[in-house]
């Protein structure tokens, strides 16, 4: 290949986390993406070939068309999204992996309620590359900068502050007393320094934005004793991995020159399963993370939950309350909802400035901006509801109110579009674009595609959910109800083979799990439809009662 020409990979948001922390030795020993033999064995053992420890494949996967235009002995170009090079990757190795595999062995499952394993999936490419590196710049980053610091210079500071223990403490959620108080006690036990070492890559769907967690650990910090603590950000794509998760995150910290490494309840656990069980045990990844710590060469802080009691005014570990005394909770759950709704927030429970940065960003949900998301087959009467739901909003006002229809949205959005399987995911990503913009301004979207496709809404409903509500809407009128009424004659030419890829002719149409409302227009009329969704709304707090 001519010098000049060399094949070019834009990174996605995970690859480019990888890329920084590669580049930048937190990922040590690794020097680039993981060759097969590696990642076979960190797979399969949680070591490298060599037999060092190494719990996570750090691998770069790409699609099918790209991985036909390279060879094993190229270099290729490795770009930000901007266009930005990066660094060279010398490809020693090329494969198409095992997902099942390495699903079932890094995460201990197959189940997509596990946002890394949806991603492993639905996201990843299906072939890898491995090699190594060679850097070009790092990754730019224009927030924060004072906070974000490389490995080399966290250390060099830690020397010249003359910290020679240093606990760190990992988060990906805002901090609250609890917290606080875990740490307080894990440096004063080990008259160590503390580093709060909050993750502003790639968390969980659904996690509170870094920028607002940001700003709550700069409220906090001020609450700790001066010169003992410091806020530094990790550019880091979690997976939520639990146990295995643990020794990275450790083996991590460690090349930040840090000597301990707090771990709490249920670390990097990514919630319920399809069963509603939680993926993994509360204190797995501590005792995994124990077992190497020696091998590591960071020790390991293990704490149990930290909770309240009323009678000592002060937060204890669990197992420290004595039989009678009053331990006052508020799980993540009931606090989100305190925030959703507007309801107090106890001093004892978090800082009131902590909890000002959090209301800033996430108002209460009458005063945030929702998706209405009909789905279901064409001629349900989506767009009849659709239509009278959005004259009942515009008649209750407050906010601004859109109507994404099928129709207006192919003329509009989408009119060069086929009706092919892609070519609809890209139809209802583009709506689902469009909502999530005017969802983040505050207004209303009501959408009515048939978006068939289960995972394509699922994908609209994250992107969706980092700025309001997403409300999914089935209208699961039968199909023979639907041929019925068959205004645009559509179904009589799929039956006789003039349409083809028809839903629910010759096109599947997954039906919706677990809708937030379930309709059905040949048992009740458009009114009473619209009705139903106001009342949804109502109960899940979008809109106030007159």
């Amino acid at each position: 290949m001519n010098k000049h020409h060399k094949a070019s990979w834009n990174l996605t948001a995970r690859q480019l986390c990888d890329l920084e922390m590669l580049l930048c030795g937190a990922f040590a020993p690794l020097k680039g993406f993981l060759n097969k033999p590696d990642y076979e064995s960190v797979v399969m053992t949680m070591r490298l070939s060599n037999g060092s420890l190494w719990p996570i494949p750090i691998t770069l996967d790409v699609n099918d068309a790209f991985a036909a235009q390279v060879q094993i002995g190229e270099i290729i170009e490795l770009r930000d999204p901007e266009g930005v090079l990066l660094a060279h990757l010398h490809i020693e190795s090329m494969w198409t992996s095992d997902k099942q595999l390495e699903a079932q062995n890094v995460f201990g499952s197959n189940d997509l309620a596990h946002p890394a394993i949806y991603y492993l999936y639905h996201k990843a490419g299906s072939v890898y590359l491995g090699g190594t590196l060679e850097k070009v710049e790092l990754p730019q980053h224009y927030d924060y900068r004072q906070h974000r610091h490389t490995p080399t210079e966290l250390k060099a500071l830690f020397k010249k502050l003359g910290w020679h223990k240093v606990v760190a403490f990992q988060t990906r959620n805002p901090m609250h007393r609890a917290h606080q108080e875990l740490t307080f006690r894990a440096a004063r036990e080990l008259e160590a320094n503390l580093l709060i070492h909050p993750v502003v890559g790639m968390t969980k769907p659904g996690d509170i934005d870094h920028f607002t967690r940001v700003r709550c650990y700069e409220q906090l910090i001020k609450h700790y004793p001066e010169q003992t603590t410091f806020l530094s950000l990790l550019h880091l794509a979690m997976r939520m991995a639990g146990p295995r998760e643990a020794v990275w995150h450790a083996l991590i910290r460690k090349n930040y020159g840090c000597t301990h490494f707090i771990i709490g309840r249920d670390h990097a656990g990514p919630g319920k399963n399809s069963q509603d069980q939680d993926f993994y045990e509360p204190y797995a990844a501590q005792e995994l993370a124990k077992e190497f710590e020696t091998e590591m060469g960071i020790q390991i802080i293990s704490f149990e939950n930290m909770v309240y009691v009323q009678d000592r005014a002060e937060y204890l570990p669990e197992s420290e309350v004595k039989a009678g005394e009053t331990v006052l909770s508020i799980s993540g759950t009931e606090f989100r909802r305190r925030l959703r709704e507007g309801l107090e927030i106890p001093a004892w429970f978090s800082y009131p400035t902590v909890i000002k940065e959090l209301r800033r960003s996430y108002p209460p949900r009458h005063q945030q901006g929702f998706t209405v998301f009909f789905t279901g087959l064409s001629g349900s009467g989506k767009s009849t509801v659709a239509n009278a739901l959005m004259v009942k909003l515009m008649e209750l006002g407050g906010r601004p109110v859109t109507l994404l229809d099928g129709d207006v949205v192919r003329k509009n959005l989408s009119s060069e579009l086929s009706f092919s399987k892609e070519h609809r995911d890209l139809n209802i990503r583009r709506i689902g674009f469009v909502a999530s913009e005017i969802t983040k301004n505050g207004g209303i979207a009501i959408c009515a595609p048939i978006a068939p496709y289960a995972a394509v809404r699922r994908e609209v409903r994250e992107l969706i959910e980092n700025h309001g509500g997403f409300i999914e809407i089935h209208v699961a009128t039968p199909i023979e109800e639907c041929e019925r009424r068959d205004r645009k004659g559509l179904y009589a030419k799929a039956r006789a083979g003039l349409v083809k890829g028809f839903t629910g002719i010759d096109d599947p149409y997954e039906a919706p799990e677990k809708p937030e409302l379930k309709l059905d227009t040949s048992e009740i009329t458009p009114d009473e439809c619209a009705h139903k969704v106001l009342l949804t709304l109502e109960r899940l707090g979008f809109i106030k009662s007159k």
